[in-house]
């Protein structure tokens, strides 16, 4: 079994378009099944769409527009890294995150190529992983991992094959801690993204902070109110079974008021009583303000999760 470190870079953008964005730069390390390094895969891609780099993505990458202006197109690099990987019996592909597969999956669709090799292949998210033995909850980068690991970091941070590199040197770090039956997953078609998803279980809170008892209607309306397309059957579908998981799972209990010292003054009371009313409002308040923060995340929530890699 060999592992195929995966990474790729998109011309992602923080403006509005119906325009897709599409993978300009694949990477992948091969490791054997000892992790020992076999071989590399490297490939610039010229995309269909804005194939003149924004000023964003050029900073973010630093690849430069003459490079991916001599690039060859997705089909002609698609099918060369299928041939690289073809040089593997069997692989799993680890990445970083959910993106990479999506990416490359998403422009096979829309080149009308076959996409049941990617549909069909086993992955570790890594990132995922990372988190689970670290106990963490919030996301991290590759370079904060490589922090925290105490590796040093080499390359060039969002250069596809430099960040499949030092993945890899997470991955043999991390790799004892693997679960390979619970860990493995493959690619599956989501119709809802991280921020509608995060605005679920925002609203869920903020009912259960105004002690009101969370319903789909209430959420639903919730999600309306902040243009969510419910009339897409799939994704109202997706975000209903996503509440479901939510609402099920234990309400943290809140912490104790402090008694009323002895001898307090009614004005002292009053603070009180005003402070923990402010609290119950923070409480309220804090999921407005995280779906506010998510306006930065980019113009899609997939573009924001590669982009914090």
């Amino acid at each position: 079994m060999d592992y195929i470190i995966l990474d790729i870079e998109f011309n992602g953008r923080k403006f509005a378009s119906d325009k897709p964005m599409e993978v300009i730069e694949i990477g992948a390390v091969r490791l054997d099944g000892s992790l020992r390094h076999v071989d590399e895969f490297s490939s610039l891609i010229r995309p269909v769409y804005f194939a003149k780099l924004n000023s964003f993505i050029r900073e973010k990458t630093g690849i430069p527009q003459e490079d991916i202006d001599a690039a060859k197109g997705f089909v002609p690099v698609i099918r060369a890294f299928l041939q690289w990987l073809d040089r593997s019996e069997a692989c799993t592909f680890v990445t970083w995150g959910g993106e990479d597969l999506k990416r490359i999956v998403l422009d096979t669709r829309m080149h009308k190529l076959d996409d049941a090799y990617w549909l069909q292949a086993d992955y570790y998210d890594l990132l995922k992983i990372y988190l689970r033995t670290r106990g963490l909850t919030n996301d991290v980068s590759v370079e904060k991992a490589l922090e925290e690991l105490g590796i040093p970091a080499e390359g060039s941070a969002h250069r596809a094959l430099d960040d499949a590199r030092m993945t890899a040197e997470i991955f043999r770090r991390v790799f004892p801690e693997i679960m390979p039956e619970a860990d493995v997953r493959r690619y599956k078609d989501t119709y809802s993204n991280a921020k509608e998803r995060r605005m679920v279980k925002n609203a869920i809170r903020t009912l259960h902070a105004l002690k009101i008892a969370p319903t789909w209607e209430l959420v639903a309306d919730k999600l309306a109110k902040a243009k969510v397309d419910l009339d897409n059957v799939k994704k109202a579908a997706e975000l209903k079974a996503y509440y479901e998981v939510e609402a099920a799972k234990p309400v943290k209990p809140r912490p104790p008021r402090p008694e009323r010292p002895a001898g307090a003054t009614d004005e002292s009371a009053a603070d009180a009583a005003g402070s923990s009313a402010a609290d119950a409002a923070d409480d309220a308040g804090a999921a407005g303000a995280a779906d506010a923060a998510d306006a930065t995340h980019a113009t899609d929530s997939a573009a924001a999760a590669k982009s914090a890699d």
